[in-house]
Protein backbone atom coordinates (compact mmCIF):
# COMPACT_ATOMS: atom_id res chain seq x y z
CA UNK A 1 0.00 0.00 0.00
CA UNK A 2 2.55 2.56 0.61
CA UNK A 3 4.91 1.49 -2.26
CA UNK A 4 1.61 2.23 -4.49
CA UNK A 5 0.56 5.42 -2.37
CA UNK A 6 4.19 6.71 -2.96
CA UNK A 7 4.18 6.22 -6.63
CA UNK A 8 1.86 9.53 -7.28
CA UNK A 9 3.98 11.51 -4.89
CA UNK A 10 7.22 10.40 -7.06
CA UNK A 11 5.62 11.19 -10.17
CA UNK A 12 5.18 15.19 -8.90
CA UNK A 13 8.09 15.22 -7.66
CA UNK A 14 10.14 14.30 -10.92
CA UNK A 15 7.78 16.92 -12.78
CA UNK A 16 8.88 19.89 -10.21
CA UNK A 17 11.95 19.76 -11.21
CA UNK A 18 12.96 23.07 -12.98
CA UNK A 19 14.94 21.02 -15.84
CA UNK A 20 11.69 20.21 -17.32
CA UNK A 21 10.01 23.46 -17.56
CA UNK A 22 13.99 24.54 -19.56
CA UNK A 23 13.69 21.61 -21.78
CA UNK A 24 10.09 22.32 -22.51
CA UNK A 25 10.37 25.97 -22.94
CA UNK A 26 13.53 25.64 -24.97
CA UNK A 27 12.08 22.96 -27.19
CA UNK A 28 9.31 25.40 -27.85
CA UNK A 29 11.34 28.20 -28.88
CA UNK A 30 13.34 26.16 -31.43
CA UNK A 31 10.22 24.66 -33.34
CA UNK A 32 8.79 28.09 -33.01
CA UNK A 33 11.97 29.06 -34.31
CA UNK A 34 12.79 26.63 -37.16
CA UNK A 35 8.89 27.08 -38.21
CA UNK A 36 8.31 30.43 -37.74
CA UNK A 37 11.65 32.27 -38.25
CA UNK A 38 13.07 29.34 -40.72
CA UNK A 39 16.25 28.86 -38.77
CA UNK A 40 18.98 27.69 -40.62
CA UNK A 41 19.72 24.73 -39.21
CA UNK A 42 19.33 21.14 -40.62
CA UNK A 43 17.46 18.21 -38.79
CA UNK A 44 20.54 16.55 -39.09
CA UNK A 45 22.40 18.80 -37.26
CA UNK A 46 19.81 18.28 -34.18
CA UNK A 47 20.42 14.76 -34.70
CA UNK A 48 23.88 14.37 -34.21
CA UNK A 49 23.99 17.28 -31.94
CA UNK A 50 21.41 14.69 -29.73
CA UNK A 51 22.84 11.42 -30.38
CA UNK A 52 26.50 12.93 -29.76
CA UNK A 53 25.37 14.78 -26.08
CA UNK A 54 23.61 12.10 -25.09
CA UNK A 55 26.35 9.18 -25.43
CA UNK A 56 28.75 11.26 -24.44
CA UNK A 57 26.87 11.80 -21.27
CA UNK A 58 26.00 8.41 -20.53
CA UNK A 59 29.91 7.67 -21.14
CA UNK A 60 31.01 10.65 -18.55
CA UNK A 61 28.43 8.82 -15.66
CA UNK A 62 31.67 6.44 -14.98
CA UNK A 63 33.58 9.87 -14.42
CA UNK A 64 31.21 10.72 -11.63
CA UNK A 65 29.41 7.70 -10.29
CA UNK A 66 27.62 9.71 -6.99
CA UNK A 67 25.71 11.91 -9.06
CA UNK A 68 22.04 10.90 -10.24
CA UNK A 69 21.79 9.36 -13.58
CA UNK A 70 19.82 11.78 -15.52
CA UNK A 71 20.11 13.36 -19.17
CA UNK A 72 18.21 16.15 -18.16
CA UNK A 73 21.16 18.69 -18.18
CA UNK A 74 22.61 17.00 -21.22
CA UNK A 75 19.13 17.89 -23.54
CA UNK A 76 19.30 21.22 -21.97
CA UNK A 77 22.70 21.62 -23.41
CA UNK A 78 21.85 20.26 -27.03
CA UNK A 79 18.95 22.48 -26.74
CA UNK A 80 21.26 25.54 -26.33
CA UNK A 81 23.50 24.44 -29.15
CA UNK A 82 20.40 23.86 -31.46
CA UNK A 83 19.08 27.28 -30.76
CA UNK A 84 22.59 29.47 -31.22
CA UNK A 85 25.07 27.80 -32.99
CA UNK A 86 25.03 27.55 -36.57
CA UNK A 87 27.40 25.74 -39.14
CA UNK A 88 27.77 24.79 -42.60
CA UNK A 89 29.32 21.00 -41.73
CA UNK A 90 27.35 18.41 -40.27
CA UNK A 91 30.49 17.63 -37.57
CA UNK A 92 30.46 21.02 -35.21
CA UNK A 93 27.33 20.71 -34.05
CA UNK A 94 28.15 17.11 -32.00
CA UNK A 95 31.49 17.91 -31.43
CA UNK A 96 30.33 20.88 -29.66
CA UNK A 97 28.01 19.14 -27.85
CA UNK A 98 30.18 16.19 -26.88
CA UNK A 99 32.60 18.45 -25.61
CA UNK A 100 30.62 20.72 -23.63
CA UNK A 101 29.11 17.68 -21.74
CA UNK A 102 32.83 15.81 -21.37
CA UNK A 103 34.17 19.39 -19.78
CA UNK A 104 30.93 19.89 -17.81
CA UNK A 105 31.75 16.44 -16.43
CA UNK A 106 35.41 16.79 -15.84
CA UNK A 107 36.12 20.43 -14.62
CA UNK A 108 34.92 21.35 -11.54
CA UNK A 109 35.28 23.90 -8.72
CA UNK A 110 33.99 23.20 -5.15
CA UNK A 111 31.78 21.01 -6.57
CA UNK A 112 30.30 23.45 -9.79
CA UNK A 113 30.87 23.63 -13.16
CA UNK A 114 33.00 26.52 -14.04
CA UNK A 115 31.43 27.10 -17.15
CA UNK A 116 27.68 27.42 -18.64
CA UNK A 117 27.80 24.01 -20.77
CA UNK A 118 26.46 25.24 -23.87
CA UNK A 119 28.35 28.67 -23.54
CA UNK A 120 31.25 26.74 -23.66
CA UNK A 121 30.82 24.20 -26.55
CA UNK A 122 29.52 27.74 -28.09
CA UNK A 123 33.12 29.07 -27.75
CA UNK A 124 34.53 26.27 -28.31
CA UNK A 125 33.08 25.82 -32.17
CA UNK A 126 33.81 29.04 -33.24
CA UNK A 127 36.95 29.29 -31.99
CA UNK A 128 38.56 25.85 -33.27
CA UNK A 129 35.98 24.50 -36.02
CA UNK A 130 35.73 26.08 -38.91
CA UNK A 131 32.70 27.12 -40.63
CA UNK A 132 30.91 27.87 -37.17
CA UNK A 133 28.86 30.85 -35.93
CA UNK A 134 26.43 32.31 -33.25
CA UNK A 135 23.31 33.59 -35.25
CA UNK A 136 21.49 36.19 -32.69
CA UNK A 137 19.65 38.24 -35.63
CA UNK A 138 18.06 35.12 -36.48
CA UNK A 139 15.32 36.42 -33.96
CA UNK A 140 14.58 39.56 -35.41
CA UNK A 141 13.24 42.38 -32.74
CA UNK A 142 9.78 41.14 -32.86
CA UNK A 143 7.35 42.12 -29.45
CA UNK A 144 5.65 38.63 -29.94
CA UNK A 145 8.96 37.14 -30.19
CA UNK A 146 9.71 38.89 -27.12
CA UNK A 147 6.92 38.04 -25.00
CA UNK A 148 7.17 34.58 -25.50
CA UNK A 149 10.92 34.29 -24.41
CA UNK A 150 9.80 36.29 -21.23
CA UNK A 151 6.72 34.52 -20.25
CA UNK A 152 8.76 31.15 -21.34
CA UNK A 153 12.45 32.69 -19.53
CA UNK A 154 10.31 33.81 -16.05
CA UNK A 155 8.05 29.98 -16.46
CA UNK A 156 11.76 28.45 -15.56
CA UNK A 157 13.42 31.07 -13.70
CA UNK A 158 10.93 30.88 -10.87
CA UNK A 159 11.04 27.05 -10.61
CA UNK A 160 14.78 27.41 -10.50
CA UNK A 161 14.56 30.62 -8.06
CA UNK A 162 17.22 32.24 -9.90
CA UNK A 163 15.02 35.53 -11.79
CA UNK A 164 16.92 37.87 -9.90
CA UNK A 165 20.03 37.61 -11.84
CA UNK A 166 18.03 37.76 -14.69
CA UNK A 167 16.24 41.02 -13.82
CA UNK A 168 19.60 42.22 -12.24
CA UNK A 169 21.32 41.68 -15.63
CA UNK A 170 18.72 42.87 -18.27
CA UNK A 171 18.48 45.74 -15.33
CA UNK A 172 22.09 46.58 -16.09
CA UNK A 173 22.73 46.59 -19.05
CA UNK A 174 19.91 48.16 -20.55
CA UNK A 175 20.71 50.76 -18.91
CA UNK A 176 24.21 51.36 -19.89
CA UNK A 177 22.29 51.31 -22.61
CA UNK A 178 20.13 54.22 -22.11
CA UNK A 179 22.79 56.38 -20.25
CA UNK A 180 24.46 56.40 -23.95
CA UNK A 181 21.89 56.70 -25.82
CA UNK A 182 21.25 60.01 -23.68
CA UNK A 183 24.78 60.95 -23.69
CA UNK A 184 24.48 60.70 -27.70
CA UNK A 185 20.96 62.30 -28.02
CA UNK A 186 19.84 59.46 -30.08
CA UNK A 187 16.29 58.33 -30.54
CA UNK A 188 14.82 56.38 -27.66
CA UNK A 189 13.55 53.67 -30.22
CA UNK A 190 16.93 52.49 -30.43
CA UNK A 191 16.43 51.18 -26.95
CA UNK A 192 13.51 50.20 -27.30
CA UNK A 193 14.82 47.86 -30.22
CA UNK A 194 17.45 46.28 -27.83
CA UNK A 195 14.49 45.52 -25.44
CA UNK A 196 12.67 43.32 -28.44
CA UNK A 197 15.75 41.42 -28.76
CA UNK A 198 14.79 37.94 -28.63
CA UNK A 199 18.42 36.97 -28.33
CA UNK A 200 19.06 39.14 -25.52
CA UNK A 201 15.97 38.18 -23.59
CA UNK A 202 17.02 34.44 -24.37
CA UNK A 203 20.59 35.31 -22.82
CA UNK A 204 18.99 36.45 -19.84
CA UNK A 205 16.20 34.05 -18.73
CA UNK A 206 18.45 30.51 -20.08
CA UNK A 207 22.06 31.39 -19.94
CA UNK A 208 23.08 33.76 -17.23
CA UNK A 209 20.21 32.58 -14.75
CA UNK A 210 22.05 28.53 -14.78
CA UNK A 211 21.41 28.17 -11.25
CA UNK A 212 24.35 25.64 -11.53
CA UNK A 213 26.95 27.96 -12.99
CA UNK A 214 26.14 30.89 -11.14
CA UNK A 215 27.23 32.42 -7.96
CA UNK A 216 25.23 30.72 -4.60
CA UNK A 217 24.30 34.55 -2.36
CA UNK A 218 22.35 37.06 -3.98
CA UNK A 219 24.54 39.48 -3.50
CA UNK A 220 27.27 37.50 -5.56
CA UNK A 221 24.27 37.44 -8.35
CA UNK A 222 23.96 40.98 -7.96
CA UNK A 223 27.89 41.17 -8.64
CA UNK A 224 28.00 38.81 -11.38
CA UNK A 225 25.72 40.47 -13.46
CA UNK A 226 26.79 43.88 -13.29
CA UNK A 227 30.27 42.36 -14.60
CA UNK A 228 28.68 40.36 -17.09
CA UNK A 229 26.60 43.18 -18.15
CA UNK A 230 30.22 45.65 -18.15
CA UNK A 231 31.71 43.15 -20.38
CA UNK A 232 29.03 42.96 -22.95
CA UNK A 233 28.35 46.55 -23.07
CA UNK A 234 32.37 47.28 -23.54
CA UNK A 235 32.92 44.45 -26.28
CA UNK A 236 30.23 45.28 -28.55
CA UNK A 237 29.89 49.31 -28.04
CA UNK A 238 33.17 50.03 -27.76
CA UNK A 239 35.70 47.00 -29.02
CA UNK A 240 32.91 46.54 -31.65
CA UNK A 241 32.89 42.81 -31.52
CA UNK A 242 29.88 40.21 -32.19
CA UNK A 243 28.36 37.72 -30.19
CA UNK A 244 29.10 40.02 -26.75
CA UNK A 245 26.72 38.21 -24.76
CA UNK A 246 28.22 35.16 -24.98
CA UNK A 247 32.10 36.18 -24.57
CA UNK A 248 31.13 37.76 -21.65
CA UNK A 249 29.35 34.87 -19.64
CA UNK A 250 32.35 32.99 -21.48
CA UNK A 251 34.96 35.85 -19.54
CA UNK A 252 33.26 36.43 -16.40
CA UNK A 253 32.57 32.71 -15.39
CA UNK A 254 35.93 32.64 -13.26
CA UNK A 255 34.91 35.15 -10.92
CA UNK A 256 32.07 32.85 -9.86
CA UNK A 257 34.51 31.26 -7.42
CA UNK A 258 35.42 34.70 -6.16
CA UNK A 259 31.90 35.81 -5.53
CA UNK A 260 31.21 32.68 -3.28
CA UNK A 261 34.35 33.05 -1.09
CA UNK A 262 33.18 36.40 -0.60
CA UNK A 263 29.75 35.75 0.01
CA UNK A 264 29.47 32.06 1.07
CA UNK A 265 25.80 30.71 0.90
CA UNK A 266 24.28 27.40 0.16
CA UNK A 267 25.18 25.75 -2.94
CA UNK A 268 22.54 24.88 -5.49
CA UNK A 269 21.66 21.56 -5.81
CA UNK A 270 18.75 20.05 -9.03
CA UNK A 271 16.50 17.84 -6.72
CA UNK A 272 12.79 16.28 -7.95
CA UNK A 273 11.28 19.15 -5.61
CA UNK A 274 11.79 22.23 -7.29
CA UNK A 275 15.58 22.74 -6.70
CA UNK A 276 17.20 23.00 -3.17
CA UNK A 277 20.61 24.04 -1.53
CA UNK A 278 23.34 22.16 0.15
CA UNK A 279 25.84 23.22 2.18
CA UNK A 280 29.13 22.08 1.60
CA UNK A 281 30.82 20.13 4.89
CA UNK A 282 33.83 22.03 6.73
CA UNK A 283 35.77 18.76 6.29
CA UNK A 284 37.50 18.33 3.60
CA UNK A 285 37.59 15.02 3.03
CA UNK A 286 33.58 15.01 3.51
CA UNK A 287 30.79 14.86 1.25
CA UNK A 288 27.88 17.44 0.78
CA UNK A 289 25.60 17.79 3.71
CA UNK A 290 22.07 18.44 3.41
CA UNK A 291 20.75 21.73 4.87
CA UNK A 292 19.26 19.86 8.02
CA UNK A 293 22.59 18.78 8.77
CA UNK A 294 24.66 22.04 8.73
CA UNK A 295 23.51 22.39 12.36
CA UNK A 296 24.72 19.08 13.91
CA UNK A 297 27.94 19.95 12.01
CA UNK A 298 28.62 23.93 13.10
CA UNK A 299 27.83 22.34 16.37
CA UNK A 300 30.15 19.35 15.68
CA UNK A 301 33.17 21.91 14.69
CA UNK A 302 32.51 24.60 17.20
Amino acid sequence: MDALSSTPKHWTASFADPRLFQIFSLGILLAAGAYFRDFSIRPEHVVLTFAAGLLTQAACWRLTPSKPRTLRSAIITCLSLTLLLRADNLLAHPIAAAFAILWKSIFRIRGKHLFNPATFGIIFAIIFLPGTWVSPGQWGQDVAVAGWVVMLGMLVTNRARRGDISWMFLAFYLGAIALRIEYLGQRWAVWTHQLESGALLLFAFFMISDPMTGPNDRRGRMAHAALVAAIAYAWQVRLYHTNGLIWALFIAAPCVPLWDAIWPARKFEWTQNGGTHVSFSPYPDSRFVGASDHRAVSRHAA
